[in-house]
């Protein structure tokens, strides 16, 4: 990885990150870094086999995520027991109505393991909050045209507006929604570009989202979060 003191950078954008509730550092990876991940991650795809009936779409916003829990098959714990494994989420409309792919499988993928505006502590709770930090990383450069991120800078100090919660065994559906999402206007956000190798820290309750990527362009990353253990509680009402 590149020698690239996280810490130091955190403290030097510390105010940035506190007020905002997010920050870019650039040059985290190295090219060559990044394109050794995107190597590997395309030789998964090309490895990828999943079941029709267990092929699931990733959807951040409560009516469409309810909806997905009707379909047949063990989708729903695929998406359940996910946690620890490596999985495949795909984006909406690249299945034909007989489960199979309209695009090559490369292009198929949400997540492997969101385009809504949403807080990540709707999905990953503590006790108290503000204790996960979410890292993403740019294996491309990520720009307006080719989906950047979005943020409503300082949306993270008034707290979650809604959970998704696990249902206790036996009990449907699986996943609910406990609260309500505000209607935010587009021009509460702003993008925030990141060159190849860029990483951005981001706050468990900032609002954020990205475009559907309507571009002849890739925008390939690397994301995963972090929770602080110390004096920290996860929910095991988290999926």
């Amino acid at each position: 990885m590149a020698s690239v003191d996280v810490s130091a950078a955190v403290c030097v954008d510390n105010w940035q990150f506190r007020k905002d509730g997010f920050v870019k550092i650039d040059g985290f990876l190295t090219e060559d870094e990044c394109d050794s991940l995107r190597k590997r991650i395309l030789e998964i795809i090309d490895e990828m086999e999943v079941a029709k009936e267990l092929r699931t779409e990733f959807m951040t916003q409560a009516s469409e995520q309810l909806k997905a829990q009707v379909g047949a098959g063990g989708s729903k714990d695929y998406f359940l027991t996910s946690g620890d494994k490596v999985r495949f989420f795909f984006e909406e409309g690249v299945f034909d109505s007989k489960g199979d792919f309209l695009v090559p499988k490369e292009k198929s993928l949400n997540k492997i393991g969101h385009v809504a505006p949403h807080q990540d502590a709707s999905f990953l709770y503590t006790e108290p909050l503000g204790r996960v930090i979410g890292f993403w990383i740019a294996l491309e450069d990520a720009t307006e045209e080719n989906s950047c991120l979005w943020f409503i800078p300082g949306s993270h100090t008034a707290g979650i507006t809604r959970r998704m919660l696990r249902a206790p065994k036996g009990e449907y559906p699986l996943l609910k929604f406990v609260g309500k999402q505000p209607d935010y206007r587009d021009d509460q956000f702003i993008p925030v570009p990141v060159k190849k190798g860029g990483l951005i820290l981001i706050h468990g309750e900032v609002v954020h989202k990205s475009a559907r990527n309507t571009s002849n362009k890739s925008r390939h990353v690397y994301t995963f979060h972090l929770m602080e253990s110390q004096d920290s509680q996860w929910s095991e009402e988290n999926w």
